[in-house]
């Protein structure tokens, strides 16, 4: 089999989130177990597998796999895979490329620079929205004071096909600070559906972005996680919600990964079409190596 190492979410090589993507006659012949075996040896937040270099209704099956369990859908393979697919496979310019996911057909469009592929574009199923929870419980599970939370927005349980919880921050001090207390986290989740938490909040580390985030992922065995595109797709949607900023339309700039020395940039854009909330989540993949795994 093929295999690619990609950089999502990374304006350079060695930031952002990566990612392994497999391909070849011998990806359609791995078992679930094969497939999680490979995803837990290389050992990044995700790794994909196309399971056939053809397309099928005019999308290419994917599966995506943490080292612990397969995922119905990640934004950030999402993108690296249709890179992966544009540069290796098809090998032409394209408007899009559909990927086949477990939650449905995921389209991925391009935009070029020079003949080269540049910022990319997912649209994520529309937003649904969960449960709200108290920011005592939140601040417990992330070390954090109640009054460090801002309480003009809710804590809520957010969905573009996989559920995350989104808690507002006031400050860039109190997202840096957080730490999650391990005991909390998982008594929490047991009552939830989200099992995995973003954090945000509108001060940033750099001036020209707009919003700073961190993600959590302890029960996918990722204790932080660099770059994530369906949470960051759910933040989307929760901000057109809101009308975060004021704003019931939105264009932003998400920066994410500082604290574990992998920055990363996220572009979202979201507004509210007829009853439902339109959700892209974007941003630019770096070729970093390739080879054959025997």
């Amino acid at each position: 089999m093929n295999f690619y190492i990609v950089d999502v979410f990374a304006e350079s090589k060695y930031a952002g989130n990566q990612l392994a993507v497999f391909c070849g006659a011998g990806v359609a012949d791995l078992s679930d177990t094969e497939m999680l075996q490979i995803a837990k040896e290389i050992n990044y937040s995700e790794t994909t597998f196309i399971r056939s270099n053809s397309p099928r209704n005019n999308g290419y099956d994917v599966r995506i796999f943490t080292p612990k369990k397969e995922l119905p859908f990640a934004g950030h393979p999402t993108l690296g895979t249709a890179f992966v697919l544009q540069q290796e496979i098809v090998r032409e310019k394209v408007d899009r490329i559909i990927l086949n996911l477990a939650v449905g057909q995921i389209p991925v469009t391009f935009n070029y620079r020079n003949e080269s592929a540049d910022i990319l574009w997912m649209r994520q199923n529309p937003p649904t929205f969960g449960q709200i929870l108290s920011a005592e419980t939140l601040a417990n599970v992330l070390n954090l004071e109640p009054d460090e939370i801002d309480a003009n927005f809710p804590i809520q349980e957010v969905s573009t096909g996989v559920p995350f919880i989104i808690v507002p921050l006031k400050t860039l001090a109190a997202l840096k600070k957080a730490q999650v207390n391990l005991d909390k986290y998982f008594e929490l989740i047991e009552t939830t559906e989200a099992k995995e938490i973003l954090i945000f909040c509108p001060e940033t580390y750099n001036d020209v972005n707009d919003l700073s985030v961190r993600v959590f992922a302890h029960s996918l065995g990722i204790p932080e996680d660099p770059a994530t595109g369906s949470a960051n797709g759910c933040l989307a949607g929760y901000l057109v919600e809101y009308a975060y900023g004021g704003e019931s339309k939105i264009d932003v700039r998400v920066e994410q990964g500082y604290e574990i020395d992998r920055p990363s940039l996220l572009l979202l854009q979201s507004q509210r079409n007829d009853s439902a909330i339109e959700v892209l989540v974007g941003g630019k993949v770096v070729m970093v190596a390739k080879g054959e795994f025997v």
